[in-house]
């Protein structure tokens, strides 16, 4: 019997570092599409004793704690994700072509279901999180809100 895959589901996250659109920068490869997901410090504390890859960001102030995130790969080449944007007044499915609006979008909340791929690499071995559902809800500005349009098939 095969092994359940790892996964684990955060409801109103926060994330950080959106390359929806896989551009080339300081710290990612051109192509390469992801973000990053803040973690509680007791989920981050199990999620690196199950063998997740998961960092922290240094604190801003003194006396603060150090913020632990994770990386999450936007990927649609083996088994798409499911990625939906909701408004007021729709819900659109975003595949590979239109999922970089996510990277300037003025998001209200995420949710999301993020599946483990377990690796290894010499002597080196984690489990990297792949995006599998993302549920993105977006602040309308008031135009929107003004122009919005309720008939679905315009």
């Amino acid at each position: 019997m095969a092994d359940e895959a790892k996964t684990f589901m955060v409801e109103d996250a926060r994330i950080i570092f959106r390359n929806f659109a896989g551009k080339e920068g300081q710290y990612n490869r051109e192509g390469d599409r992801n973000f990053a997901v803040v973690l509680s410090d007791d989920v981050a504390v199990q999620m690196l004793e199950d063998g997740w890859n998961v960092k922290y960001l240094d604190a801003r102030d003194e006396g603060d704690t150090d913020t632990p995130y994770i990386s999450v790969a936007v990927n649609f080449k083996n088994r798409p994700p499911r990625v939906v944007l909701l408004t007021s007044t729709s819900r659109t499915q975003l595949n590979e072509d239109s999922v970089e609006v996510l990277d300037y979008a003025d998001i209200k909340t995420v949710d999301l279901i993020c599946r483990g791929y377990d690796w290894m690499v010499g002597d080196k071995s984690g489990t990297k999180a792949y995006i599998q559902s993302l549920f993105v809800t977006i602040e309308e500005d008031a135009l929107e809100r003004k122009y919005q349009i309720n008939d679905p098939s315009i």
